[in-house]
Protein backbone atom coordinates (compact mmCIF):
# COMPACT_ATOMS: atom_id res chain seq x y z
CA UNK A 1 0.00 0.00 0.00
CA UNK A 2 1.25 3.46 -1.00
CA UNK A 3 2.21 5.43 2.30
CA UNK A 4 0.55 8.41 2.97
CA UNK A 5 2.85 10.62 2.37
CA UNK A 6 4.40 9.34 -0.54
CA UNK A 7 5.07 12.22 -4.13
CA UNK A 8 5.46 11.41 -7.32
CA UNK A 9 5.94 13.19 -10.43
CA UNK A 10 3.31 14.77 -12.32
CA UNK A 11 3.81 12.88 -15.49
CA UNK A 12 3.33 9.29 -13.20
CA UNK A 13 0.63 10.96 -11.38
CA UNK A 14 -1.64 12.53 -14.70
CA UNK A 15 -0.82 9.18 -16.62
CA UNK A 16 -4.49 7.68 -14.82
CA UNK A 17 -6.28 9.84 -17.13
CA UNK A 18 -7.35 8.41 -20.04
CA UNK A 19 -9.12 9.12 -23.19
CA UNK A 20 -13.04 9.99 -22.91
CA UNK A 21 -12.57 10.76 -19.07
CA UNK A 22 -14.18 13.29 -17.38
CA UNK A 23 -11.92 15.26 -15.34
CA UNK A 24 -12.78 17.67 -12.37
CA UNK A 25 -10.75 20.64 -12.07
CA UNK A 26 -10.42 22.76 -8.80
CA UNK A 27 -11.10 26.44 -9.76
CA UNK A 28 -10.48 30.08 -8.33
CA UNK A 29 -7.23 30.63 -6.75
CA UNK A 30 -6.68 26.71 -6.03
CA UNK A 31 -6.84 26.46 -9.91
CA UNK A 32 -4.17 23.42 -9.83
CA UNK A 33 -1.86 25.33 -12.88
CA UNK A 34 1.09 22.96 -12.59
CA UNK A 35 -0.91 19.93 -12.84
CA UNK A 36 -2.86 21.45 -16.17
CA UNK A 37 0.53 22.28 -17.89
CA UNK A 38 1.69 19.05 -17.43
CA UNK A 39 -1.36 17.38 -18.73
CA UNK A 40 -1.14 19.28 -21.66
CA UNK A 41 1.82 17.51 -22.44
CA UNK A 42 0.39 14.02 -23.10
CA UNK A 43 -2.30 16.18 -25.82
CA UNK A 44 -0.70 14.04 -28.49
CA UNK A 45 -1.97 10.77 -26.95
CA UNK A 46 -5.47 11.85 -25.70
CA UNK A 47 -8.76 12.23 -27.82
CA UNK A 48 -11.91 14.26 -25.97
CA UNK A 49 -10.92 14.24 -22.11
CA UNK A 50 -14.15 16.27 -20.63
CA UNK A 51 -12.47 19.09 -18.52
CA UNK A 52 -15.56 20.21 -16.21
CA UNK A 53 -14.73 23.73 -13.88
CA UNK A 54 -16.54 26.54 -12.11
CA UNK A 55 -14.52 29.06 -12.41
CA UNK A 56 -10.53 28.92 -12.89
CA UNK A 57 -7.92 31.85 -12.51
CA UNK A 58 -4.45 31.72 -14.29
CA UNK A 59 -3.56 30.91 -17.45
CA UNK A 60 -4.67 27.06 -18.13
CA UNK A 61 -3.19 26.33 -21.52
CA UNK A 62 -6.21 23.54 -22.33
CA UNK A 63 -8.67 26.26 -23.66
CA UNK A 64 -6.16 27.21 -26.73
CA UNK A 65 -7.10 25.64 -29.89
CA UNK A 66 -4.00 23.30 -30.57
CA UNK A 67 -4.93 21.45 -27.79
CA UNK A 68 -8.97 20.84 -28.76
CA UNK A 69 -8.92 17.53 -30.24
CA UNK A 70 -7.27 15.67 -27.02
CA UNK A 71 -9.09 18.30 -24.38
CA UNK A 72 -12.79 19.47 -24.34
CA UNK A 73 -13.22 22.22 -22.12
CA UNK A 74 -17.40 21.90 -20.83
CA UNK A 75 -17.26 24.59 -17.96
CA UNK A 76 -20.19 25.51 -15.52
CA UNK A 77 -18.91 28.98 -15.28
CA UNK A 78 -17.75 31.14 -17.78
CA UNK A 79 -14.66 32.86 -16.24
CA UNK A 80 -12.32 34.92 -18.06
CA UNK A 81 -9.73 31.91 -18.46
CA UNK A 82 -12.12 30.54 -20.98
CA UNK A 83 -14.27 33.16 -22.41
CA UNK A 84 -12.38 33.48 -25.42
CA UNK A 85 -13.07 29.64 -26.44
CA UNK A 86 -16.40 29.75 -25.11
CA UNK A 87 -17.44 32.18 -27.44
CA UNK A 88 -15.49 30.93 -30.34
CA UNK A 89 -17.49 27.61 -30.21
CA UNK A 90 -14.42 25.61 -29.25
CA UNK A 91 -16.01 24.76 -25.12
CA UNK A 92 -19.39 24.62 -23.76
CA UNK A 93 -21.05 26.17 -21.08
CA UNK A 94 -23.91 24.41 -19.00
CA UNK A 95 -26.00 26.54 -17.15
CA UNK A 96 -26.56 25.95 -13.34
CA UNK A 97 -27.67 26.92 -9.99
CA UNK A 98 -24.10 26.89 -8.22
CA UNK A 99 -26.01 24.88 -5.28
CA UNK A 100 -26.93 22.40 -8.15
CA UNK A 101 -23.71 21.39 -9.16
CA UNK A 102 -22.65 18.88 -6.48
CA UNK A 103 -26.35 17.32 -7.48
CA UNK A 104 -25.24 16.97 -10.82
CA UNK A 105 -21.82 14.85 -10.09
CA UNK A 106 -23.91 12.62 -7.50
CA UNK A 107 -26.50 12.07 -10.24
CA UNK A 108 -25.15 13.18 -13.68
CA UNK A 109 -21.81 13.78 -14.81
CA UNK A 110 -19.84 11.56 -13.16
CA UNK A 111 -15.93 12.45 -12.35
CA UNK A 112 -13.54 10.20 -13.25
CA UNK A 113 -10.34 12.12 -12.34
CA UNK A 114 -10.03 15.27 -10.07
CA UNK A 115 -7.49 17.71 -10.41
CA UNK A 116 -7.08 19.71 -6.79
CA UNK A 117 -4.06 21.91 -5.33
CA UNK A 118 -4.20 21.13 -1.18
CA UNK A 119 -1.95 22.30 1.64
CA UNK A 120 0.75 19.65 2.65
CA UNK A 121 -0.46 16.82 4.88
CA UNK A 122 -0.53 17.73 8.80
CA UNK A 123 0.65 15.08 11.34
CA UNK A 124 -2.63 12.86 11.02
CA UNK A 125 -2.42 13.11 7.01
CA UNK A 126 -5.00 15.59 6.43
CA UNK A 127 -4.68 18.18 3.78
CA UNK A 128 -6.74 21.12 2.93
CA UNK A 129 -8.55 22.06 -0.54
CA UNK A 130 -7.73 25.55 0.52
CA UNK A 131 -9.72 28.63 -0.37
CA UNK A 132 -11.99 26.91 -3.06
CA UNK A 133 -14.14 24.63 -0.92
CA UNK A 134 -17.26 25.13 -2.87
CA UNK A 135 -17.82 22.61 -5.24
CA UNK A 136 -14.43 20.53 -4.89
CA UNK A 137 -16.13 19.20 -1.91
CA UNK A 138 -18.58 17.39 -4.11
CA UNK A 139 -15.95 16.48 -6.87
CA UNK A 140 -13.32 15.19 -4.91
CA UNK A 141 -16.40 13.17 -2.58
CA UNK A 142 -17.50 11.01 -6.03
CA UNK A 143 -14.60 11.02 -8.34
CA UNK A 144 -12.64 7.71 -8.99
CA UNK A 145 -9.57 9.68 -8.56
CA UNK A 146 -7.93 12.23 -7.13
CA UNK A 147 -4.66 13.97 -8.49
CA UNK A 148 -3.49 16.70 -5.60
CA UNK A 149 -1.22 18.99 -6.34
CA UNK A 150 0.48 20.03 -2.88
CA UNK A 151 1.67 23.32 -2.25
CA UNK A 152 2.29 24.77 1.01
CA UNK A 153 1.05 28.31 -0.32
CA UNK A 154 -2.51 27.30 0.10
CA UNK A 155 -3.97 28.06 3.26
CA UNK A 156 -4.91 25.26 5.46
CA UNK A 157 -9.12 26.03 5.92
CA UNK A 158 -11.47 24.97 8.52
CA UNK A 159 -15.01 23.50 7.44
CA UNK A 160 -15.34 20.69 5.00
CA UNK A 161 -11.92 21.15 3.48
CA UNK A 162 -10.06 18.15 4.91
CA UNK A 163 -9.39 15.80 2.62
CA UNK A 164 -6.74 12.63 3.90
CA UNK A 165 -3.92 11.45 1.82
CA UNK A 166 -5.30 8.15 1.94
CA UNK A 167 -8.16 9.37 -0.89
CA UNK A 168 -5.45 10.01 -3.26
CA UNK A 169 -4.76 8.12 -6.18
CA UNK A 170 -1.48 10.29 -6.53
CA UNK A 171 0.49 13.46 -4.70
CA UNK A 172 2.31 15.74 -5.97
CA UNK A 173 4.71 18.16 -4.98
CA UNK A 174 5.43 22.03 -6.76
CA UNK A 175 5.27 24.86 -4.78
CA UNK A 176 3.59 27.91 -6.83
CA UNK A 177 1.71 31.28 -5.77
CA UNK A 178 -1.88 31.08 -5.80
CA UNK A 179 -3.49 33.71 -8.32
CA UNK A 180 -4.59 36.92 -7.14
CA UNK A 181 -7.44 39.65 -7.50
CA UNK A 182 -7.33 42.81 -5.64
CA UNK A 183 -10.65 43.99 -6.24
CA UNK A 184 -10.45 46.96 -3.99
CA UNK A 185 -8.01 49.10 -5.82
CA UNK A 186 -10.78 48.86 -9.07
CA UNK A 187 -13.07 50.54 -7.35
CA UNK A 188 -14.64 53.48 -9.33
CA UNK A 189 -16.30 57.02 -7.94
CA UNK A 190 -19.60 55.58 -9.12
CA UNK A 191 -19.28 52.22 -7.37
CA UNK A 192 -18.38 54.12 -4.09
CA UNK A 193 -21.89 56.18 -4.33
CA UNK A 194 -23.50 52.82 -5.20
CA UNK A 195 -21.95 51.20 -1.98
CA UNK A 196 -23.07 54.11 0.24
CA UNK A 197 -26.95 54.13 -0.98
CA UNK A 198 -26.53 50.00 -0.47
CA UNK A 199 -25.16 50.81 3.03
CA UNK A 200 -28.05 52.87 3.91
CA UNK A 201 -30.34 49.93 3.21
CA UNK A 202 -28.36 47.68 5.83
CA UNK A 203 -29.40 47.17 9.19
CA UNK A 204 -26.93 46.37 12.08
CA UNK A 205 -26.72 43.05 12.93
CA UNK A 206 -27.53 41.84 9.12
CA UNK A 207 -26.12 38.77 7.50
CA UNK A 208 -24.19 39.34 4.60
CA UNK A 209 -24.08 38.05 0.97
CA UNK A 210 -20.93 39.34 -1.59
CA UNK A 211 -21.25 38.35 -5.17
CA UNK A 212 -17.99 38.86 -7.09
CA UNK A 213 -16.54 42.20 -8.36
CA UNK A 214 -15.81 45.68 -7.07
CA UNK A 215 -19.02 46.66 -6.01
CA UNK A 216 -18.99 44.11 -3.69
CA UNK A 217 -15.92 45.85 -2.59
CA UNK A 218 -17.46 49.18 -2.35
CA UNK A 219 -20.08 48.36 0.04
CA UNK A 220 -18.06 46.60 2.43
CA UNK A 221 -15.89 49.98 2.26
CA UNK A 222 -18.99 52.00 3.44
CA UNK A 223 -20.14 49.74 6.37
CA UNK A 224 -17.43 50.92 8.86
CA UNK A 225 -20.32 52.51 11.04
CA UNK A 226 -22.59 49.40 11.49
CA UNK A 227 -22.51 46.98 14.43
CA UNK A 228 -22.50 43.25 14.87
CA UNK A 229 -22.84 42.24 11.14
CA UNK A 230 -22.88 38.49 9.62
CA UNK A 231 -21.68 37.09 6.62
CA UNK A 232 -22.96 33.77 4.94
CA UNK A 233 -21.76 34.23 1.56
CA UNK A 234 -20.69 32.19 -1.03
CA UNK A 235 -17.42 34.01 -1.81
CA UNK A 236 -15.38 36.36 0.08
CA UNK A 237 -12.24 38.74 -0.79
CA UNK A 238 -9.74 41.41 1.26
CA UNK A 239 -12.72 43.78 1.68
CA UNK A 240 -13.58 41.47 4.71
CA UNK A 241 -10.58 41.70 6.91
CA UNK A 242 -10.62 45.52 8.08
CA UNK A 243 -14.03 44.80 9.10
CA UNK A 244 -13.27 42.28 11.03
CA UNK A 245 -10.81 43.47 13.07
CA UNK A 246 -12.56 46.11 13.57
CA UNK A 247 -15.33 44.34 14.99
CA UNK A 248 -17.43 45.46 12.85
CA UNK A 249 -18.34 41.86 11.50
CA UNK A 250 -18.30 39.36 14.51
CA UNK A 251 -20.77 37.39 13.21
CA UNK A 252 -22.67 37.80 16.75
CA UNK A 253 -26.63 37.67 15.61
CA UNK A 254 -26.38 34.65 12.92
CA UNK A 255 -28.68 32.41 13.86
CA UNK A 256 -26.71 29.45 12.37
CA UNK A 257 -22.85 28.97 12.52
CA UNK A 258 -23.14 32.48 14.73
CA UNK A 259 -19.47 33.90 15.77
CA UNK A 260 -18.59 31.89 12.13
CA UNK A 261 -17.69 33.43 8.52
CA UNK A 262 -19.64 31.01 6.39
CA UNK A 263 -18.35 30.60 2.74
CA UNK A 264 -17.67 28.62 0.02
CA UNK A 265 -14.18 29.83 -1.90
CA UNK A 266 -12.29 32.96 -1.22
CA UNK A 267 -10.63 35.51 -4.38
CA UNK A 268 -8.43 38.27 -3.22
CA UNK A 269 -4.89 38.74 -2.23
CA UNK A 270 -2.06 36.92 -0.22
CA UNK A 271 -2.91 39.19 2.46
CA UNK A 272 -7.03 37.77 2.51
CA UNK A 273 -5.13 33.80 1.82
CA UNK A 274 -2.91 34.47 5.15
CA UNK A 275 -5.76 35.81 6.90
CA UNK A 276 -8.24 32.60 6.24
CA UNK A 277 -5.35 30.44 7.31
CA UNK A 278 -5.76 28.34 10.22
CA UNK A 279 -8.40 31.02 11.23
CA UNK A 280 -11.27 29.25 13.37
CA UNK A 281 -13.49 32.13 12.82
CA UNK A 282 -13.52 31.23 9.09
CA UNK A 283 -15.61 27.85 7.82
CA UNK A 284 -15.35 26.88 4.12
CA UNK A 285 -18.56 24.75 3.06
CA UNK A 286 -19.87 22.36 0.68
CA UNK A 287 -21.85 24.56 -1.99
CA UNK A 288 -25.00 22.46 -1.46
CA UNK A 289 -25.09 23.69 1.54
CA UNK A 290 -23.88 27.23 1.70
CA UNK A 291 -25.96 28.52 -1.32
CA UNK A 292 -29.05 26.59 -0.23
CA UNK A 293 -32.22 29.07 -0.15
CA UNK A 294 -33.49 27.29 2.55
CA UNK A 295 -30.31 27.75 4.56
CA UNK A 296 -29.83 30.96 3.79
CA UNK A 297 -33.20 32.20 5.07
CA UNK A 298 -32.13 31.07 8.78
CA UNK A 299 -30.32 33.98 9.43
CA UNK A 300 -32.23 37.48 10.25
CA UNK A 301 -31.74 40.63 7.91
CA UNK A 302 -29.97 38.69 4.77
CA UNK A 303 -28.40 41.23 2.27
CA UNK A 304 -27.92 39.83 -0.95
CA UNK A 305 -25.11 41.75 -2.91
CA UNK A 306 -25.53 41.24 -6.47
CA UNK A 307 -24.25 42.95 -9.80
CA UNK A 308 -25.69 42.54 -13.50
CA UNK A 309 -25.20 43.12 -16.68
CA UNK A 310 -28.32 45.35 -17.65
CA UNK A 311 -31.69 45.22 -16.51
CA UNK A 312 -35.21 45.77 -18.46
CA UNK A 313 -37.40 47.93 -17.59
CA UNK A 314 -39.60 44.89 -15.97
CA UNK A 315 -37.31 43.90 -14.10
CA UNK A 316 -35.51 41.00 -15.48
CA UNK A 317 -31.95 40.31 -15.05
CA UNK A 318 -29.56 39.85 -17.54
CA UNK A 319 -26.32 38.96 -15.01
CA UNK A 320 -24.42 36.23 -17.61
CA UNK A 321 -24.30 37.12 -20.92
CA UNK A 322 -24.01 40.24 -23.26
CA UNK A 323 -26.33 39.26 -25.98
CA UNK A 324 -25.17 36.15 -27.18
CA UNK A 325 -21.53 36.75 -26.10
CA UNK A 326 -21.27 34.29 -22.87
CA UNK A 327 -19.85 36.45 -20.31
CA UNK A 328 -19.93 34.30 -17.01
CA UNK A 329 -22.84 31.96 -15.42
CA UNK A 330 -25.90 31.81 -13.40
CA UNK A 331 -23.44 31.24 -10.56
CA UNK A 332 -25.15 31.78 -6.91
CA UNK A 333 -26.97 34.89 -7.46
CA UNK A 334 -30.48 33.23 -7.75
CA UNK A 335 -29.76 30.98 -4.47
CA UNK A 336 -28.60 34.25 -2.46
CA UNK A 337 -31.95 36.33 -3.94
CA UNK A 338 -34.22 33.77 -3.07
CA UNK A 339 -32.71 33.04 0.16
CA UNK A 340 -32.36 36.50 1.06
CA UNK A 341 -36.60 37.22 0.27
CA UNK A 342 -37.29 34.04 2.28
CA UNK A 343 -35.50 35.66 5.47
CA UNK A 344 -36.60 38.16 7.99
CA UNK A 345 -36.13 41.61 7.63
CA UNK A 346 -33.61 39.99 4.21
CA UNK A 347 -33.37 41.91 1.37
CA UNK A 348 -32.39 41.07 -2.06
CA UNK A 349 -30.59 43.46 -3.69
CA UNK A 350 -29.08 44.33 -7.12
CA UNK A 351 -26.43 46.68 -7.95
CA UNK A 352 -24.90 47.90 -11.08
CA UNK A 353 -23.53 51.34 -12.47
CA UNK A 354 -26.16 53.25 -14.98
CA UNK A 355 -24.22 53.27 -17.44
CA UNK A 356 -21.16 50.81 -19.03
CA UNK A 357 -17.62 52.38 -19.69
CA UNK A 358 -18.70 52.95 -23.46
CA UNK A 359 -21.85 54.99 -22.17
CA UNK A 360 -24.22 52.41 -22.56
CA UNK A 361 -27.15 52.22 -20.73
CA UNK A 362 -27.25 49.42 -18.36
CA UNK A 363 -31.05 50.04 -17.60
CA UNK A 364 -32.95 49.12 -21.27
CA UNK A 365 -36.30 48.98 -23.09
CA UNK A 366 -35.58 45.27 -23.63
CA UNK A 367 -32.46 42.69 -22.72
CA UNK A 368 -30.41 42.47 -25.44
CA UNK A 369 -31.75 39.35 -28.16
CA UNK A 370 -30.02 36.51 -26.59
CA UNK A 371 -29.16 37.65 -23.38
CA UNK A 372 -29.87 35.31 -20.63
CA UNK A 373 -32.24 36.13 -17.50
CA UNK A 374 -30.43 35.05 -14.35
CA UNK A 375 -33.01 36.70 -11.98
CA UNK A 376 -36.29 36.68 -12.78
CA UNK A 377 -38.69 39.96 -12.55
CA UNK A 378 -40.86 37.89 -10.15
CA UNK A 379 -37.65 37.28 -8.00
CA UNK A 380 -36.40 41.27 -7.93
CA UNK A 381 -36.62 43.50 -4.92
CA UNK A 382 -33.57 46.36 -5.08
CA UNK A 383 -32.22 47.63 -7.59
CA UNK A 384 -29.66 50.06 -7.00
CA UNK A 385 -27.54 52.40 -9.23
CA UNK A 386 -25.35 55.37 -8.45
CA UNK A 387 -28.54 57.47 -9.14
CA UNK A 388 -30.97 56.00 -6.47
CA UNK A 389 -32.93 52.59 -5.57
CA UNK A 390 -35.58 50.74 -6.81
CA UNK A 391 -38.28 48.92 -4.87
CA UNK A 392 -39.67 46.32 -7.51
CA UNK A 393 -41.28 43.60 -5.12
CA UNK A 394 -45.02 44.12 -5.60
CA UNK A 395 -45.18 47.03 -8.55
CA UNK A 396 -46.92 46.12 -11.82
CA UNK A 397 -44.86 46.47 -14.64
CA UNK A 398 -45.92 50.41 -15.35
CA UNK A 399 -44.59 50.98 -11.82
CA UNK A 400 -41.31 48.82 -12.65
CA UNK A 401 -40.59 51.14 -15.46
CA UNK A 402 -41.10 54.48 -14.10
CA UNK A 403 -38.73 53.38 -10.74
CA UNK A 404 -35.86 52.32 -12.98
CA UNK A 405 -35.84 55.02 -14.88
CA UNK A 406 -35.80 57.36 -11.79
CA UNK A 407 -32.25 55.51 -11.20
CA UNK A 408 -31.02 55.70 -14.88
CA UNK A 409 -28.49 58.07 -16.11
CA UNK A 410 -30.11 61.56 -16.73
CA UNK A 411 -29.14 61.31 -20.56
CA UNK A 412 -30.63 58.28 -20.84
CA UNK A 413 -34.13 58.90 -19.26
CA UNK A 414 -35.63 60.79 -22.38
CA UNK A 415 -35.38 57.63 -24.57
CA UNK A 416 -36.55 55.16 -21.91
CA UNK A 417 -40.09 57.17 -21.37
CA UNK A 418 -40.73 56.98 -25.03
CA UNK A 419 -39.78 53.11 -24.77
CA UNK A 420 -42.04 53.09 -21.88
CA UNK A 421 -44.93 55.69 -23.03
CA UNK A 422 -45.07 52.67 -26.26
CA UNK A 423 -45.23 49.74 -24.59
CA UNK A 424 -47.18 50.74 -21.46
CA UNK A 425 -48.97 53.89 -22.92
CA UNK A 426 -47.59 56.15 -20.00
CA UNK A 427 -45.30 59.11 -19.74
Amino acid sequence: MRTPFEFITAEAALSVVKSGDRVFVQGSAQTPLHLLRELGKRAPELRDVELTFITVQGNIELDKPQYADAFHINCMFVSESVRKAVNEGRADFIPVFLSDIPDLFRKQLHIDVALVQVSPPDKHGYCSLGVSVDVARSAVNTATHIIAQVNPRVPRTHGDSLIHTNRFTAMVYYEEELPEVDYGTKVKDDELKIGQKIAELIDDGSTLQMGIGTIPDAVLKSLYNHKNLGVHTEMCSDGIIDLFDKDVINNSKKRIHPYKTVTGFAVGTRRLYDYVDDNPAFVFLDIDYVNDPHVIRRNPKVIAINSAIEVDITGQVCADSIGTTQYSGIGGQMDFMRGAALSEGGKPIIALTSRTNKGVSRIVPFLKQGAGVVTTRGHIHYVVTEFGVAYLFGKNLRQRAKSLISIAHPDDREMLEKACFERFHIF
